[in-house]
């Protein structure tokens, strides 16, 4: 492995560990501020030992996050020093207030989880929704940043030269709204699929059933909704995409050539020597019409773009349609149980809806891996599209695959500690709560 892919590779692996834990960062507060505002406004100890429960989960996740998003902050000067000299001054402003919020986050966070019995009761919940209200602010700040990696703004490239600097204007550039409209939607539907996933499959192993049907119903109206709003949100993107990016659509859709009514390709296994796809659906105009509403203006094929900028077709490819796949499914889970809580209400005592959640727990987590990597490896040959290559920005040091093999090891390890604490966590829930309950 040479240091270039090495260092590739660390980055994506890094920020594959740290995009988990930022969404359930995001989010997973909110559920809590929920179960803490139904206790406080029923009494019902269900909702408190709820409440606690999923606090432990949100410290836990906090404490992990923290640590692979200073890894993170690490690697951007390490190994990508040239990167960091020219971008720094010019998006570091959302970092800095990132940091801020984290630091908001952690007080909040202090103050939530030793605050039972010491504060006032709205105070206390206070505390909880600022928890979640400052870790959705840090997750967009962090996606304004690489929007504008991806949608460069604030500055005029002169003579190679970076000058008229405007962090403002870097920060609010073209592609932070669609990106982190879809991001913060996507978390919200992975972390909600994933929480309610786990309790649907404990109340089918009859564990704790009134607790873990109480808990079932926050994360999975959460995600639902989520669920039904994401394809909204990706038309948005995918706009925005074509327009500012259309190689990278185009690698997404495996859309080789330039044409009038421009075919969309379900599925399919793209050949960039024959510059075809094999075995995909193909639907005449649907691409044309889903980018321009119309169903006959042609959308920009990879035909019409140099090689050398061109990014791995395959790679975007399957991503794309993982991401849309599992999107799609979730979609349908959504409309199943939104039409069981309005007029089928026999379906919620029915075993196979939750198993369908039991089923979607990892798969909101698996769209946004190959949400990002659509995103990443879409933008390829560019750190910063159209302006600077990611192989001029890459560190001269060698020995990266070295720390590549370090950061891998730690990266399992970490995984496998969270996953034990989690498992102890959720064995833990008091059998006080162990109540049968006729419905979800």
């Amino acid at each position: 492995m040479n240091d270039f892919l090495a260092a590739r590779s660390q980055m994506a692996l890094s920020l594959g560990f740290h995009i988990v834990f930022s969404c359930i960062g995001m989010v997973m507060p909110f559920f809590m501020a929920v179960a803490h505002f139904l206790y406080i406004r029923t009494g019902n100890d269900i909702y408190k030992n709820i409440t606690r429960a999923w606090s432990k989960g949100v410290a836990i996740f906090f404490a992990t996050g923290a640590v692979s998003g200073t890894v993170l902050s690490f690697e951007l000067g390490l190994l990508w020093p040239e990167f960091m000299k020219h971008a720094g001054p010019i998006f570091g402003m959302p970092f800095s207030l990132e940091g801020t919020a984290f630091f908001i986050e952690a007080i909040a966070l202090g103050f939530f989880l030793y605050g039972w019995g010491r504060f006032n009761q709205w105070f206390h919940w206070i505390t909880g929704v600022v928890v979640g209200i400052s870790g959705l602010v840090s997750g967009i700040l962090v996606v304004a940043a690489n929007a504008w990696m991806n949608s460069p703004a604030g500055f005029d490239f002169v003579n190679g030269q970076y000058l008229n600097i405007d962090p403002i204007k870097a920060m609010f550039n073209d592609a932070w709204f669609s990106q982190a409209l879809h991001m913060c939607i996507a978390a919200f539907a992975a972390t909600g699929f994933a929480v309610a996933g786990i309790h649907a499959l404990m109340i089918l192993r009859r564990r704790n059933i009134a607790f873990h049907t109480t808990a079932f119903r926050i994360p999975a109206l959460f995600a639902c909704i989520a669920a039904v709003l994401q394809p909204l949100s990706g038309d948005i993107s995918a706009k925005d995409v074509a327009r500012r990016q259309p190689a990278k659509l185009a690698a997404m859709e495996a859309h080789f050539k330039t044409e009038a009514a421009s075919p969309l390709v379900i599925g399919g296994i793209p050949d960039p020597v024959a510059k075809e796809v094999k075995y995909g659906v193909e639907i005449p105009g649907l691409l044309s019409f889903m980018v321009y509403s119309d169903f006959h203006t042609p959308v920009k094929g990879l035909d019409q773009i140099p090689e050398n900028d061109q990014p791995p077709v395959a790679i975007t490819h399957y991503a794309f349609q993982i991401m849309v796949g599992l999107g799609m499914i979730m979609l349908g889970i959504a409309l199943c149980y939104f039409v069981a809580l309005i007029r089928k209400k026999s379906w919620l005592r029915m075993p196979w809806l939750l198993r369908l959640f039991v089923i979607a727990t990892p798969m909101g987590f698996i769209a946004v891996e190959a949400g990002w990597t659509v995103t990443e490896v879409g933008r390829q040959p560019w750190i910063i599209n159209g302006v600077m290559r990611t192989a001029d920005a890459v560190t001269p040091m060698p020995g990266i695959a070295y720390s590549f093999y370090i950061f891998t090891a730690v990266y399992i390890s970490l995984s496998l500690i969270v996953t034990f604490l989690l498992y102890r966590q959720i064995r833990m829930v008091p059998e006080i709560y162990d109540i049968q309950t006729p419905s979800l």
